[in-house]
C-alpha cells in the first residue's frame, strides 16, 4: 500500500467514524475505486490501525468522561458515574454477540458489494432524516434505551449502516436529548473497538503480516487527526439539528454506490 493511499483511506476512516455516514461503508467504496488488491492479512492491518487511530481520538476529546467511567466503574458507589457505566456496558451487550455469534457470516458482507453498501447507505439517510425532525429534549438515556442504542450499533456493523447515525437517531427517536445523545454514542463504541482490536490481535490473524510501517504511521495519523476533528465537530451538528444535510449525503453516496458498481461490474 503507498503511503497516499493510507492517508487517503485514514482520512475517510477518521471522517466517517464519527459523522453518520458510515465508515465501513465508505472504506469498501474507497477500496473499490483505488482497485485495493491486498492480500485480507494486510487489510485487516490497515483496518485494525485505522480503528485505534479513532479510538483514541474519541479517548482524547473525552478524556474527562472516560475518566469519570473509570472511576465509576472501580468506586462501586451509585453514583451519576456508576449508573453511566453501567448504561455503556448494557449498550455493548448487543454488538458484542453478534460480533462473536456471527463472525463469519458478517465477514461476507465485506467483500465490495457496493449495491448492498449503497442500499444501506439509503437506509441511514432515512433514519437521519426522521431524527432531524424530532424535538430537542433534556431526558437521559435510560437503560432500557441503553439496550436499544446497543441493538441499532449491532446492526450498524454492516457496511453502509453509519454506526454513529443509526445510534444517535435511535437515541433522539427514543426522545433522548440530542447533546447527550450524541456523547452517549461515541463513547459506547471505544470499549467495542478496543475489544475487536484485542480480538485480532490475540487471534494471529495478523502473524506474518508483512506491511510497510510508514503507510500505516501516516494512515494512523490522517486517522487521529480526521477524528479528533470530526468527532468534535458532530457534537455541535447534532445539537444544532444539522441531521438532515448528512441524510441527503447519504442518499446521494448510496445512489452513486449502486450507479458504479452496475456500470463497472
Amino acid at each position: 500500500m503507498e503511503v497516499i493511499d493510507a492517508i487517503f483511506l485514514g482520512i475517510v476512516q477518521g471522517l466517517t467514524e464519527f459523522l453518520p455516514v458510515s465508515s465501513s461503508g465508505h472504506l469498501e467504496i474507497a477500496k473499490a475505486i483505488l482497485g485495493d488488491t491486498s492480500v485480507p492479512e494486510e487489510s485487516l492491518m490497515v483496518t485494525v490501525v485505522l480503528h485505534f487511530a479513532t479510538a483514541l481520538s474519541t479517548i482524547v476529546v473525552f478524556r474527562k468522561d472516560v475518566a469519570d467511567i473509570f472511576r465509576g466503574l472501580f468506586s462501586f458507589k451509585w453514583n451519576d458515574e456508576f449508573v453511566f457505566s453501567l448504561k455503556i456496558i448494557i449498550s455493548m451487550i448487543p454488538a458484542a454477540l453478534v460480533g462473536v455469534l456471527f463472525e463469519e457470516e458478517l465477514e461476507t458482507f465485506f467483500g465490495g458489494a457496493l449495491t448492498f453498501v449503497g442500499f444501506m447507505l439509503i437506509l441511514t439517510a432515512l433514519l437521519l432524516w426522521l431524527a432531524d425532525k424530532a424535538k430537542n429534549t433534556g431526558k437521559p438515556v435510560s437503560y432500557k434505551d441503553a439496550f436499544v442504542i446497543g441493538v441499532s450499533q449491532a446492526v450498524a456493523i454492516l457496511p453502509g449502516i453509519s454506526r454513529s447515525g443509526a445510534t444517535i437517531s435511535t437515541s433522539v427517536l427514543l426522545g433522548n436529548d440530542k447533546a447527550k445523545a450524541a456523547r452517549f454514542s461515541f463513547l459506547m463504541v471505544v470499549p467495542l473497538i478496543l475489544g475487536k482490536i484485542a480480538k485480532d490481535l490475540l487471534s494471529g490473524d495478523l502473524t506474518g503480516t508483512s506491511i510497510e510501517v510508514m503507510p500505516l504511521f501516516a494512515g494512523f495519523t490522517a486517522a487521529f487527526i480526521a477524528g479528533f476533528a470530526a468527532c468534535t465537530w458532530m457534537i455541535a451538528l447534532v445539537r444544532k439539528s444539522k441531521l438532515s444535510y448528512f441524510a441527503i449525503y447519504c442518499f446521494l453516496v448510496g445512489v452513486v454506490a449502486i450507479t458504479y458498481e452496475y456500470a463497472f461490474a
